[in-house]
């Protein structure tokens, strides 16, 4: 009998209440139960620092994913990109300027005025 292992990973990510009210939102718009669904938090190489953050809804984590419960959103985190995000909070701003999520990343050394993508 096979059975199939989670990565040995304990990964501390916060959503700020904004953040995830604008996540429920979101799957609410796009049909994606909550059950099942919810947020994938990624790394990915590329920005104008060296790695860049990514967000998506999807329908359900994939098999070696760490699965987070955070107030009642699940979230999605790939064993490459949790190494970069343990102690991450994501926000969610709005201004005149318009509105978007937000990273505060104490594993960053350095970042851009983007606010997307970061050194570690």
């Amino acid at each position: 009998m096979s059975t199939t292992q989670q990565p040995q990973f304990t990964l501390a990510l916060n959503l700020s209440e904004t953040a995830v009210q604008q996540v429920r939102g979101f799957m609410e718009q796009e049909g994606v139960p909550a059950a099942t669904g919810g947020l994938r938090v990624s790394v990915l190489p590329g920005g104008c620092s060296g790695f860049k953050y990514g967000l998506n809804i999807e329908e359900a984590p994939l098999d070696d994913d760490l699965v987070l419960d955070i107030q009642g959103v699940r979230v999605f985190v790939d064993t490459f990109s949790a190494q970069y995000l343990n102690g991450v909070t994501i926000g969610y701003h709005t201004s005149m300027q318009g509105s978007g999520f937000t990273f505060e990343n104490p594993n960053a050394t350095g970042g851009c005025g983007c606010g997307t993508s970061f050194t570690a």
